[in-house]
């Protein structure tokens, strides 16, 4: 069974099942695990990632005005690879290739390939989507181990979160208030994290206080984002690593940002691990929860 993966997260899915070998093709994003790196590349994107994040934003909002995606393929090439199942998404076109652009691009293949569509939203989503992926590539034994590792580990980053509160609160004789946690996934303009981040803060200890979960990822105003008074502000960019979140937030001039990013403030590798609706997202758990507990 030869597989392309349009997506990252579906890239690491399909690795996390044992069934790395069957893919055929990957995109320009795709960097984990490793070994996918030498598979062809049958994405690419116009916008140069060197960019600060506003113009970035400025250069995909100029895409979607003329219509031209952010996001290319490689039809021909895909035409080479000879796929049997193309797993996409349909939770976002901006940095990934869209459902138009796929049905564009599976009319022209012959024979016809068998079209995997994520779209998960949310925790309990995304381990519906493994599954999906697993039933197109007949590994439903597999993805019930592997589903039954993800949901241990994240019980127990929840129950070691929890009785370390309870430690915490009975130190000060009094119940101990979750912090409250904002998840800006951008930072020119502002974008508060959505989706199954607000889930992720939860099993981590915290109180999402940003957005809710299952959400889309929202614009907010500085002015909008201080009012909600964070005790812990994770920058955790989409796409970026902490390197260059870093460098992010240092060119970030608004004046009422300072409300904001006077607080405490702690990094996380986005692109690794929460903008990939993945395995990894797991790992994204245990880190939030050592960030938000320090």
């Amino acid at each position: 069974m030869r597989v392309i993966s349009l997506l990252p997260a579906a890239t690491e899915i399909v690795a996390a099942l044992g069934a790395s070998s069957r893919l055929v093709g990957v995109t320009h994003q795709c960097d984990y695990p490793p070994e996918v790196r030498a598979l062809p590349r049958v994405t690419s994107t116009r916008v140069d990632p060197g960019l600060s994040s506003g113009e970035i934003n400025r250069a995909m909002a100029d895409a979607k005005r003329t219509g031209a995606p952010a996001i290319e393929i490689d039809a021909p090439l895909v035409a080479r690879l000879r796929p049997d199942v193309i797993i996409g998404q349909a939770v976002c076109d901006v940095c990934a290739v869209g459902q138009a652009q796929l049905a564009g691009l599976v009319a022209t293949l012959t024979p016809t390939p068998w079209v995997v569509t994520l779209h998960a939203h949310t925790l309990p989503e995304v381990m519906i989507d493994i599954r999906k992926i697993a039933a197109a590539l007949e590994l439903t034994d597999e993805a019930d181990e592997l589903l039954a590792g993800l949901s241990y580990r994240l019980r127990r980053v929840r129950e070691t979160a929890l009785a370390r509160s309870n430690d915490i609160g009975a130190q000060h004789a009094a119940p101990l208030q979750r912090p409250r946690v904002l998840v800006l996934e951008w930072l020119d303009p502002p974008y508060v994290a959505g989706h199954w981040v607000p889930e992720l803060v939860a099993i981590a200890g915290g109180q999402d206080i940003g957005n809710l979960p299952g959400t889309h990822s929202a614009p907010r105003s500085w002015r909008e984002l201080s009012a909600l008074a964070p005790d812990v502000v994770v920058v955790a960019l989409c796409g970026f690593d902490v390197e260059r979140a870093r460098r992010e937030l240092a060119l970030v001039a608004d004046r009422d940002a300072r409300a904001v990013l006077d607080r405490r403030v702690e990094f996380l590798d986005g692109n690794a691990y929460t903008s990939r609706p993945g395995p990894r997202l797991v790992d994204a758990a245990g880190i939030l929860a050592q960030l938000i507990q320090r």
